[in-house]
């Protein structure tokens, strides 16, 4: 047996993009943080960034696992390490329910 945490099954995670104008996430685990021009995600399959103009979260189910968002979207990058422990910040959640 060997001593090693399971790997996560980012098959559970998946984007969809419309026109660069529509964008639906899922495989959600929190919102680290988000304004008009940049929204941080901590997915299943890791750290992920959506960067672009005027966006604007409309669906936000943390039970389901999902973000829907619109505005113009410029860029979308994943992070190999912790955003949150590079930055200092905490998750939206947690700055909620502090």
């Amino acid at each position: 047996m060997s001593s090693e945490s399971p790997k996560v099954n980012c098959m559970t995670h998946q984007i969809s993009l419309k026109n660069r104008e529509s964008m639906e996430v899922s495989g959600v685990t929190d919102v680290i943080s988000f304004d008009e021009r940049s929204v941080i995600l901590n997915t299943v399959c890791g750290n992920m960034a959506v960067d672009g103009t005027a966006l604007h979260i409309h669906v936000l189910s943390m039970e389901q696992g999902l973000v829907t968002m619109d505005g113009k979207i410029d860029s979308v990058t994943y992070y190999e390490q912790d955003y949150e422990e590079n930055s200092g910040k905490r998750g939206f959640f947690g700055k909620l329910f502090r």
